[in-house]
């Protein structure tokens, strides 16, 4: 399976999809009858195990008295606060070995530095006596 179907990002999208259909107080079953599909389907959709295109994105909304484009932009400012609060969460950048004892050496601390990504450097040759 797709690594998205697996993300918090899919994640945030069913459960948007089943708590609308719960605010409406329909079952699966109510809402497969007006879409005129097995409630099995729309049981693996709103699971996860399979996906939704657009276009029946679009039937189920209508089924449930959305609008299209509102559900879309509130899922939009949704995973858009998900991602700044992902970024956040990020810990620092490690410094490289070499670039961690140059700023103890320079006698500077971690804060007056930014962090650049290491680079690979070639280890030097052992000269081999003969």
């Amino acid at each position: 399976m797709s690594k998205v179907l697996h993300s918090r990002h899919n994640k945030i999208f069913l459960d948007k999809l089943r708590k609308l259909r719960e605010s409406r107080q329909l079952r699966q079953a109510d809402l497969c009858k007006m879409l005129g599909r097995s409630q099995g389907w729309v049981s693996y959709i709103e699971s996860g195990q399979t996906t939704l295109h657009i276009i029946e994105l679009r039937q189920w909304l209508a089924a449930l008295g959305v609008e299209f484009l509102d559900f879309l932009n509130e899922l939009d400012a949704e995973l858009r606060l998900l991602e700044a609060i992902c970024q956040r969460a990020k810990p620092p950048r490690r410094l490289a070995r070499n670039a961690l004892s140059q700023l103890v050496q320079a006698g500077l601390s971690m804060d007056t530095v930014s962090v650049a990504p290491a680079q690979a450097t070639k280890p030097a040759k052992r000269q081999v006596r003969r």
